[in-house]
């Protein structure tokens, strides 16, 4: 079992994990190469340009949203909750993330079970997941929901709840944090990360070979949380009661660029309007096979308003100044030893 990945702060009461007023912090690990060329082998009629070509660099969530981050989220937010974002289920589900309501409407809090603390959010929506992403953009605030906290930000929202709504919102230019377009999730999962490279690998663990689901300690590689059938009966990685690993579980199976579990354990939110109704999710569940892991599973597409256990998400955002600081410095210092060679 790894150690605690994607770290908040939570208090600790009587076996559960109670989210407070401190900040979230989500890991992140930045994704280079601006200008990589698209991986066209997969490409589809809706998409003969391909995939995965980003021009720019941008930070993506190593890990999935936990239900930790997420509870910290709803208790700064939804002391009541006009839009939404806590569903039933994710406490009285046999598959929920077991984040628990209390309380009554203007006195709601919210606690998770300690051990699923750090396994990923499950039963949230396209609009909760961009709310979160609001809530981030401005700085984690903590209020009702509206303007400044979950409703304007990357995603100008401003009430939107209807799947009709919500399929109209798109993100704004001057976004810090939001939901992965499907381009940035593609490239974060697939790119071999080796230049300005049409380079994509079959699975998001760095490997052409599909993937074990066997939970090992340590872990051998190439391995990501999802089920197969053997003689006949679905074998699942955990199974009852977590069903999820904690993100993070398969310490050496993580893409090229770092990101951990964007194949198996739950399907992924991105920002694709595949249809007039439906948004695109990707990278296969513990409810999905090996096949929903690969580049060509962007079949699987939900309502906005969707929610269901087997789908979270992840968040991506704009470099820190520190780090394009880095990489500009980078740059400076490769120039200076070029020249210095010429010499």
């Amino acid at each position: 079992m790894t150690a605690l990945k994607a770290m908040v702060s939570v208090c600790v009461v009587t076996g559960l994990l109670v989210g407070t007023a401190f900040a979230v912090n989500i890991e992140t690990v930045p994704v280079g190469n601006p200008g990589s060329a698209a991986d066209i082998r997969y490409r589809l009629d809706q998409r003969p340009e391909g995939f995965g070509r980003v021009d720019y660099t941008y930070n993506i969530g190593k890990y999935e949203v936990t239900a930790a981050q997420y509870t910290a989220f709803l208790n700064a937010v939804a002391v009541t909750d006009p839009y939404g974002l806590y569903n039933t289920n994710m406490w009285t589900s046999t598959h929920g993330c077991k984040i628990q309501r209390s309380g009554t409407p203007g006195n709601y809090t919210y606690s998770v079970a300690s051990d699923y603390a750090d396994r990923p959010v499950n039963l949230v929506s396209w609009g909760d997941s961009a709310r979160f992403a609001n809530w981030l953009h401005n700085g984690q605030p903590t209020g009702a929901q509206g303007s400044g906290t979950t409703e304007t930000g990357a995603y100008a929202l401003n009430g939107a709840l209807t799947n009709t709504d919500l399929q109209a919102v798109s993100r704004n230019a001057d976004w810090k944090w939001a939901i992965p377009s499907e381009d940035e999730w593609y490239k974060a999962a697939y790119h071999k990360n080796d230049g300005v490279t049409g380079n994509y690998w079959d699975y998001p663990t760095g490997s052409d070979t599909i993937p074990s689901h066997t939970v090992l300690n340590p872990d051998p590689g190439n391995n990501a949380n999802f089920f197969e059938y053997e003689s006949g009966y679905p074998v699942y990685s955990i199974g009852s009661p977590y069903w999820r690993t904690q993100v993070g579980e398969f310490e050496n199976s993580g893409s090229p660029y770092g990101t951990f579990d964007q194949g198996g354990n739950v399907d992924e939110w991105n920002e694709a309007v595949l249809s007039d109704s439906l948004r695109g999710v990707r990278g296969g569940a513990y409810t999905g096979r090996h096949f929903d892991l690969h580049p060509l599973n962007r079949f699987w597409s939900y309502q906005s308003t969707q929610e269901f256990t087997s789908i979270g998400f992840r968040v991506v955002a704009v470099p820190e100044p520190a780090v394009m600081a880095l990489l500009a410095f980078g740059g400076i210092g490769m120039l200076i030893r070029r020249r210095r060679l010429e010499k």
